[in-house]
């Protein structure tokens, strides 16, 4: 099934928009769709493919079109209007690493800029091509065509993957194995390996291993100065792990192009759980208290009353934290028992399992909803961030209030609603949803008033700039705020060493 060029996942699977306007007209008033998008127009590309390249790259202009933008908002607006200006002159799909290293190489020689790209879903401008002071021409690096798992370690319970290979067709060969690497982001079905491990993404189970640099056990990466290979073991002392470099790099550094990653067999014990309380700040007691238990639930979503209104949870005004306890060894009855328990002791009433149902059913379909939203006239968008438990409650007042205020100023008014993603002993991870009615034509206006509203309240409040959307472009600089200058210095010191001529991935990170 064709995947749409400038909305999310395949074409398909697009909301009712009839349906969409009724659901969320309670919350924005009455809307009417605009016709849909026009067809791409992407200009000559500005270079011929170097003949190194001729027999993996295309300069085809739906494929340029395709890596233009990645799928944050104000990309899929532009891309809707038809907004291709940022495509590049050529894409390339190396079968191999010595492929890879050709593009590496020439790009060098002959002054190409060089975007790895995965599954294109980064939401912060970290895939769209730019050219540097000394570029003529972007390419965007497709890996695409490396998307097999390479080997299994079944007795380290270890597997070695390569980079490009998409998040269903990962599962699919692991499981044939009698594994899983329970790694499952929201972009899950349209995101690779190498994306989640440059990016540090955030997986879907809420304790305990969240993110993708915890289950990764090696990294290979071909930088212009040669290969970048780590060796596979448990845990080591010696010195500041080279790992930890690669994860988070953002395709600055190199190009990731296998790794080892740690797996578990697929979980067959499940038990789950929602919990409602009357009050927001009861719930986020009980949620600490769950955290602090060392129970680990694989699930541990707490939907505070606006997101679980908008998510069509509930609609008594009450807070939901939705649980889910999983493993491969035992009966996880006990561990549920407990965390329902904890709850209990703070006013949580547990229900059905339907609120859990409900929300996981809107969390699959939010990327396909902002879709529907932008041809409706809807400007919705969302910002993620982790503060400390006692910084909590005044980051949720603040964001809240601030966003509220900024909602009425820039589109007459609006919902701003949150959800915990994560939880830790600490801290949680807390994810917020914004909507109000957009002004056609000036979308990408009122977006950055918004998103600067909420950028600098976060950082006010001792939140950070990104729990697991990662860097790019979008969150350069909050993340310089929180970033030490020596340790800013260094990695720009590593980039010149690594990619002296800056032909990686121009204006990500640094």
């Amino acid at each position: 099934m064709p995947r749409s060029l400038w909305g999310w996942g395949d074409e398909s699977e697009a909301l009712d928009l009839g349906e969409t306007a009724a659901r969320v007209a309670p919350l924005v008033g009455d809307l009417t769709p605009e016709p849909a998008a026009p067809e791409p127009k992407v200009a000559a590309p500005r270079a011929e493919i170097p003949k190194e390249w001729s027999a993996f790259t295309t300069s085809q202009s739906n494929d340029r079109a395709a890596h233009a933008w990645g799928k944050s908002y104000t990309d899929r607006v532009r891309g809707f209007r038809g907004d291709f200006s940022s495509a590049p002159d050529a894409v390339a799909r190396p079968r191999d690493e010595r492929e890879l290293t050709a593009v590496l190489e020439v790009a060098e020689r002959d002054g190409w800029s060089v975007t790895p790209f995965g599954g294109g879903s980064s939401v912060v401008a970290g895939v769209e091509p730019r050219l540097g002071p000394k570029h003529r021409a972007a390419v965007s690096l497709d890996l695409e065509r490396l998307d097999r798992v390479l080997e299994v370690d079944d007795v380290s319970r270890a597997a070695r993957i390569q980079a490009g290979v998409f998040g269903p067709a990962l599962e699919e060969q692991l499981q044939a194995k009698g594994f899983t690497l329970r790694h499952f982001p929201q972009s899950f079905e349209f995101s690779t390996l190498g994306g989640w491990i440059a990016t540090r993404a955030g997986g879907h189970f809420a304790t305990l291993y969240t993110h993708i640099d915890e289950l990764v056990q090696a990294v290979r990466m071909v930088t212009p100065r040669g290969v970048w290979a780590t060796r596979r073991l448990p845990a080591s002392g010696a010195g500041p792990q080279p790992e930890r470099i690669v994860c988070g790099s953002e395709g600055t550094l190199g190009v990731i192009t296998e790794a080892w990653l740690r797996v578990i067999p697929k979980p067959t014990f499940r038990a789950g759980a929602s919990v409602h309380f009357a009050s927001f700040d009861a719930a986020v007691a009980a949620v600490r208290e769950i955290s602090q238990a060392g129970l680990y639930p694989a699930n541990c979503r707490l939907l505070d009353p606006a997101e679980v209104m908008v998510n069509g949870v509930a609609f008594d005004g009450s807070s939901v934290l939705v649980l889910a306890f999983e493993s491969a060894d035992h009966d996880v009855g006990p561990w549920l028992q407990r965390a329902v328990a904890i709850a209990a002791s703070h006013g949580g009433a547990a229900k059905e399992k339907a609120a859990g149902e409900a929300w996981r059913a809107s969390f699959l379909k939010g990327p396909y909803l902002q879709d529907a939203l932008i041809r409706l006239g809807v400007l919705a968008d969302t910002f993620e961030t982790a503060c400390t438990w006692s910084a909590f409650p005044k980051l949720y007042e603040g964001i809240t209030g601030a966003m509220t205020e900024a909602l009425q100023r820039v589109c007459g008014g609006g919902v701003v609603s949150c959800r915990f993603t994560h939880v830790y002993p600490d801290g949680p991870a807390p994810y917020f949803t914004f909507a109000g009615r957009a002004r056609r034509g000036g979308e990408l206006e009122q977006w950055a008033e918004l998103k600067e509203v909420a950028m600098t309240t976060l950082l006010a409040h001792g939140g950070t700039a990104t729990h697991h959307h990662a860097v790019g472009r979008m969150h350069l600089e909050g993340w310089k705020t929180e970033r030490p200058e020596p340790y800013a210095r260094a990695l720009a010191a590593m980039k010149r060493e690594l990619d002296p001529a800056g032909i990686l991935n121009p204006g990500v990170l640094i």
